[in-house]
């Protein structure tokens, strides 16, 4: 019988190899997410293995399972031991090996199988593992399929049927590249920085921007687990910086930008300026609304106001809602409400029928946006940008603050923000228009300016973002008194990056 996991055991000792070992707090939102092997052992990987074939089964869900890796150091072995635990669990395992994130969710659809399990941090330092887990294609866990696998798992409520198949699919990476490279070729010879920051995209990503017709400049793409240059994550300034570079001294059209596991693409833009994947969705937004009318969006709560005011948009009939940030929320909602197409600030993109199968490629959005570029042929994606109306925003800062404590603390958060609206307050001189509350607190002034602040879903941090159509006097002074109130708060630490 398969012991019931720990969650006090240390590296370096005799029961830290012979019993499993799982840190709770590595049970997310919507994914799993721990630092190896300080907090999981790979005989943890073997019970959460275990527990996602019961809980397909309870689900009556086929207990059939797709599963890959992404280029780290210890990635293969971590998903050798969650697929012996699969595999004690009556599974059917479908191997694809080193993939991104995307082509276990193409390999679903490809295979007709229901699950998914791939391990991957995506864009964690190294360090960390973890596990995008999912059995109704194209979705991924949500919530209450997370409470669930981990009191099956920390429990040991295991039900070990044995009897499960191992499938090695090698062909899946060359049909997964068929497959995206199975359209007409771009009319313009467009020069594209592709960066990934040595990560798994390194592997796939110029040779399928090649095969659309692109001249690529490959940037940081030999594989290297040790990241000896950046993280791979779009999101970063050092590696927005670093495309911003590279696209000024190859005169390039475009930068783009993949993460650790090639399921977001971040922009930069001909002069060098990175554009945050929101601005990127808005202009993307107005590319599909004009081709596809009364087009229906949905954006995080990260996300600019633009999607609602922006004239085009409204012009074309478009229509947006703004849901809770998280690509497992966004991709459900996505699916689930017949968005056309569900944008993240992150730059998690989910294109659905026609456009796309539902679930989030940053291959997928970096050709929206070299489709949108190709339709503009009189224009740069500079002045693309420019056409949008002028915001002013900060990059996304995440002040660390413990798993065990961060969503207690947002709580307290939007209870204050909450009174002060209540009593009629003000913020950084404007009175308090509206809070959405449905992730975090954003808080929204009387000029459109606000602030947002919430838990992180994947690491122990919060998120706080600030935007103003007005000026940028007015998003430093509503980040200033956000900041100022988040400073009261000693489980508070400090950025990782401010305006």
């Amino acid at each position: 019988m398969f012991p019931t996991p720990r969650t006090d055991l240390r590296p370096n000792t005799a029961d830290f190899e012979r019993l499993p070992f799982i840190k709770p707090t590595g049970f997310r939102e919507y994914d799993a997410r721990w630092l190896f092997p300080q907090e999981i052992n790979l005989m943890g990987m073997q019970a959460i293995g275990m527990g996602l074939a019961t809980l397909m089964r309870r689900r009556g869900v086929p207990v059939r399972i797709v599963t890959g890796h992404d280029f780290r150091a210890y990635s293969g072995a971590i998903k050798q031991a969650l697929m012996t635990g699969m595999l004690a669990g009556g599974a059917d395992v479908f191997d694809i090996g080193l993939a991104l994130s995307p082509m276990a969710y193409f390999a679903q659809f490809a295979l007709e199988v229901e699950g998914v399990a791939m391990v991957t941090a995506s864009h964690n330092d190294n360090g960390w593992t973890g596990i995008k887990m999912g059995m109704q294609r194209p979705m991924t866990f949500g919530p209450d399929d997370m409470s669930e696998l981990k009191a099956i798992v920390l429990g040991g409520d295991f039900e070990a049927k044995g009897g499960g198949s191992y499938h090695f699919a090698h062909e899946l990476s060359d049909r997964y590249l068929a497959d995206l490279t199975n359209r007409a070729p771009l009319t313009r010879k467009l020069k594209v920085v592709a960066a990934c920051g040595n990560g798994t995209a390194g592997a796939f990503a110029p040779q399928v921007l090649e095969a659309a017709g692109c001249e690529v400049i490959p940037l940081d793409c030999a594989l290297d687990y040790n990241f000896p240059n950046y993280n791979p994550n779009p999101e970063a300034m050092a590696m927005l910086h670093a495309l911003r570079d590279a696209v000024l001294e190859q005169g390039a059209d475009v930068g783009l930008a993949f993460d650790g596991d090639g399921d977001r693409c971040g922009v930069v833009d001909n002069e060098g300026r990175e554009i945050f994947a929101d601005r990127v969705g808005v202009m993307l937004a107005r590319d599909i609304s004009s081709l596809i009318p009364n087009a229906k969006f949905v954006v995080d709560v990260k996300s600019t106001g633009l999607f609602l005011t922006d004239p085009v948009l409204l012009a074309n009939g478009a229509t947006t809602d703004y849901w809770k940030t998280g690509h497992s929320y966004i991709k459900r909602y996505s699916h689930e409400n017949g968005a056309t197409v569900g944008f993240e600030k992150s730059g998690h993109f989910f294109f659905n029928p026609p456009l796309g199968r539902g679930y989030d490629d940053g291959l997928i959005a970096a050709f929206a946006v070299l489709d949108m570029m190709d339709r503009s042929p009189g224009k740069t994606l500079a002045e693309l940008e420019r056409d949008l109306p002028k915001t002013w925003q900060t990059p996304t800062m995440s002040p660390h603050c413990a798993d065990e404590v961060k969503y207690g603390v947002v709580d307290r958060v939007i209870a204050h923000f909450t009174g002060l609206a209540r009593v009629g307050g003000r913020l950084a001189g404007q009175p308090i228009r509206d809070l959405v509350t449905v992730n975090g607190i954003r808080v929204v002034l009387e000029d459109g300016t606000w602030g947002l602040v919430r838990a992180s879903s994947n690491k122990p941090e919060l998120v706080v973002v600030a935007e103003s159509p007005t000026s940028e006097a007015n998003m430093r002074a509503i980040f200033a008194e956000i900041d100022g109130h988040l400073a009261t708060y000693p489980e508070i630490g400090a950025y990782n990056q401010k305006i």
